[in-house]
């Protein structure tokens, strides 16, 4: 071992242990055993003071508690160090790659976090008075613009709060079109591989679901069992419900014979917009016959995802379906932008289904998303799906000779889909091995999905992820199935080993889920 001047040694030496200690706190140095706040919270005291209110009448109509909220209360450290220990234990984008497929966990610049808080944008309240925020109404229309220009549309709508809130827009525009032409069709097509929300929406609005047949060689739309299904509900179909890219990563080659076809049957073509984020730049929806899309703003212009919101699903519509955008929508006036709230301010042909939403929609998203899209440019924005795409390949390409794909080794776009197979006589489950990677300190890819691979892997790496990154993941997956194949089962059967807390019984936890936290009884005292 090499020493510096001081008589210090340059370099670690052999730091391995036979033995893990435990420790009498539980904590294992910076990693520290966080209780829950009730488990160590003082139910009788508060780390915040308020002053006694004054006199007043309940107006709850006896409804209000009538016990003690029993809520614990910490001194202000405490209560600083619970939280940021917690945070310490959740996976996150900052703490490196996040392979979700289909869900896009993408760097979110700070940039447009400073941004979003500029004072009028960071302090906006949807009650103002309309002569108080223009600067907001030409910075929704401004983002607006740029989506119809990229998607090659002619209206949009920005109110709804999230993907599966915007396909419940686009297919209400969808439906009050048809009403309006006076047609009443049942059926909504929607191909096997599709995501779960698209079949959900179209029976929440009352639609039958056909679902089309994928074909076996490589997971697109089948054409031919498209038409049949037209064919055979010939005059009662309203939409078809289809994701491009689709959801095994694949792009519809063939989705323009898709829309005339849908088209010819007096249809509506919604794609659901998931995958745009491949896309950007390279191709418009709307020369692809598509009628209506929503955009998740996370996905494609890295408005933060996750933890429920606050998320935004623009919608954007073709010509054919521009006049039924809800409220509210932005119409341009002498004077610039308006934003149109109410039906008596409607003028002719405008024909809104409703209203999707008590507002005006997620006005820091909107920050957030234009924010990135102008600091990018078109072409940053191109680049940003070409690098989207070579990432997934790259991963494609460095594990296909280990792991599975089951539509050949066809190229992929934002993300590549692997199976089961090279699972097989291993002794070990796509969960087990996702469990694995955990331990590595990898957060596991989507498991199961999409439904029509067994055993699915569906890899996302985004491209905000550097070629270093790239090689160690995929450096990471080859080992993992080299153990598998070696037989070294211990390695996946109790994995998660390292995380905060083990593997958990999940079919337990899903279907006896306790969810309300009960002091133990009290140890009986040792004789």
């Amino acid at each position: 071992m090499s020493m510096n001047t001081q008589g210090r040694p340059t370099s670690a030496g052999d730091t391995s242990v036979s033995y893990t200690p435990k420790t009498f706190t539980g904590n294992r140095a910076l990693d520290m055993e966080e209780p829950l706040i009730f488990e160590f919270g003082h139910f009788d005291t508060t780390g915040v003071d308020f002053d006694m209110p004054d006199a007043f009448e309940m107006e709850l109509g006896g409804h209000e508690r009538k016990a003690a909220l029993e809520l614990p209360g910490l001194a202000e450290p405490e209560a600083m160090r619970h939280y940021v220990r917690l945070s310490r234990n959740n996976y996150a984008i900052d703490a490196g790659l996040y392979p979700l497929g289909s869900c896009t966990m993408k760097h979110n610049p700070r940039l447009n976090e400073k941004m979003a808080r500029l004072p009028g944008f960071g302090d906006i309240h949807p009650l103002q008075p309309l002569s108080t925020v223009k600067g907001a109404v030409e910075l929704i229309d401004t983002l607006a613009h740029w989506l119809m220009t990229m998607t090659g549309t002619t209206a949009v709508a920005m109110s709804p709060k999230a993907g599966a809130h915007g396909e419940q827009c686009g297919m209400m525009a969808i439906k009050a079109a048809h009403k309006a032409a006076g047609r009443d069709p049942k059926i909504v097509l929607v191909p096997e591989s599709a995501h779960g929300t698209n079949p959900a929406t179209a029976a929440l609005l009352g639609y039958k679901v056909v679902s089309i047949d994928a074909k076996d060689e490589d997971g697109t739309v089948d054409l031919e069992a498209l038409k049949r299904k037209i064919a055979e509900h010939e005059g009662d179909i309203a939409a078809i419900m289809l994701t491009n890219p689709n959801t095994c990563g694949l792009f519809e080659r063939e989705i323009i014979e898709i829309a005339d076809a849908i088209h010819k049957a007096n249809a509506y073509f919604y794609c659901d917009g998931a995958n745009y984020n491949a896309i950007v730049g390279k191709a418009r929806p709307g020369d692809l016959g598509v009628d209506a899309m929503h955009i998740n703003l996370h996905k494609t212009f890295s408005t933060p995802h996750g933890g429920g919101g606050p998320g935004s699903g623009p919608v954007v519509l073709s010509e054919r379906l521009a006049p039924f955008a809800p409220l509210p929508f932005i119409r341009k006036g002498e004077d610039g932008p308006v934003l149109v709230e109410t039906p008596e301010a409607l003028e002719a042909g405008e024909q809104p289904f409703g209203r999707m939403t008590a507002f005006h929609g997620q006005m820091g998203m909107y920050v957030r998303a234009l924010s990135y899209m102008l600091s990018h440019g078109s072409d940053g924005l191109r680049q940003a799906s070409e690098d989207a795409v070579l990432n997934a390949n790259y991963v494609r390409v460095g594990l296909q000779d280990l792991m599975s794909l089951p539509f050949g080794e066809r190229p992929c776009m934002h993300e590549v889909l692997f199976d089961d197979t090279f699972l097989k006589d291993t002794g070990v489950t796509t969960l087990d091995f996702a469990k694995a990677m955990i331990d590595e300190g990898y957060h596991p890819m989507t498991m199961y999905f999409p439904l029509v691979v067994h055993g699915a892997m569906l890899i996302e790496p985004t491209e905000s992820e550097s070629r270093a990154s790239l090689d160690l993941f995929v450096a990471t997956l080859r080992d993992l199935v080299m153990s598998a194949r070696n037989g070294e089962t211990d390695r996946f059967s109790g994995a998660p080993y390292f995380s905060p807390r083990r593997r958990l019984d999940e079919t337990s936890a899903a279907r006896k889920p306790v969810l309300k936290w009960e002091a133990p009884a009290p140890a009986e005292a040792a004789e």
